[in-house]
């Protein structure tokens, strides 16, 4: 079986952040590892209150992993300070992953903020540099680039500022837009549309958690990574369209929707 770390926030509402991530691994059939960076106090209404993990434990969980299994993929989410930053990113260093899917995780569904303005100064000079692709949506992006992002030529020349930051590809998406969901991927040489399907639901807590964690678990399954952006738009998309109305607030996308009643159950 393949593997997936996932390097983020905890959501106990169970809809974004590390709970996200390890149900899209295991809905892709990976076997999913985590370091927690901050535990939250949130539901799908809010953010109430938000704990960072001291540096020294996060460092700790990424060696446990690294030097007793295996890691064929990181997806990096939420990490909250500068702090926490440099620390994930000495440890990839040490480490030197393979394959590291960044989300820049800057802003929660409820208007939280979840990254300090030191915070991104440190992830663009030390884990950007460090990213096989980032995933950013266009508010995240713009706090990135300094950009002004509305047209598609915005949207052009966004990719090619974040990628000049060192990543080696940028997948900048389109959900804040208007009209259809589409993404723009960059590779580096060649721009590549990926469409989308505007659903409409309000059930979307989770969204660019779980489609970088599809990304991160096509790759790791040894997809390559414009096919591997490819299944986790398909993916991401039929999990909205099957979203639970849990809560009072943002529900949940469905991660398991592909399995029948017996298997999901089987996966509880």
């Amino acid at each position: 079986m393949k593997t997936a770390l996932t390097i983020a926030g905890s959501d106990s509402g169970g809809g974004a952040g590390i709970q996200a991530d390890l149900k899209t691994f295991s809905a892709h059939g990976v076997f999913g590892m985590s370091v927690i960076t901050a535990v939250t106090a949130q539901n799908t209404m809010e953010v109430r209150s938000v704990q960072a993990i001291d540096t020294a434990i996060i460092t700790d969980q990424i060696a446990a992993i690294f030097e007793d299994i295996h890691v064929d993929a990181v997806k990096i989410g939420m990490l909250g300070s500068k702090d926490i930053v440099e620390t994930v990113a000495a440890s990839l260093k040490t480490f030197l992953p393979a394959i590291v899917i960044l989300d820049p995780v800057m802003i929660s569904k409820s208007g939280h903020h979840l990254l300090d303005e030191r915070a991104i100064s440190a992830l663009k000079t030390e884990l950007l540099p460090l990213a096989t692709l980032v995933t950013p949506n266009v508010p995240e992006a713009e706090v990135l680039t300094s950009l002004s992002i509305r047209t598609k030529q915005d949207f052009y020349e966004a990719c090619i500022s974040i990628k000049a930051l060192g990543a080696k590809a940028v997948l900048l998406k389109g959900g804040h837009s208007a009209g259809n969901p589409n993404d723009l991927f960059y590779d580096g040489t060649d721009f590549f549309w990926i469409k989308g399907e505007r659903i409409h639901t309000k059930n979307t807590h989770g969204t660019g958690c779980t489609l970088s964690s599809a990304i991160t678990s096509n790759l790791a399954n040894g997809l390559p990574l414009g096919q591997s952006i490819e299944q986790a738009k398909t993916y991401i998309s039929e999990a909205i369209r099957n979203s639970f109305s849990l809560g009072k607030g943002h529900g949940p996308v469905h991660h398991f929707y592909s399995f029948s009643k017996e298997e999901r159950s089987d996966l509880i």
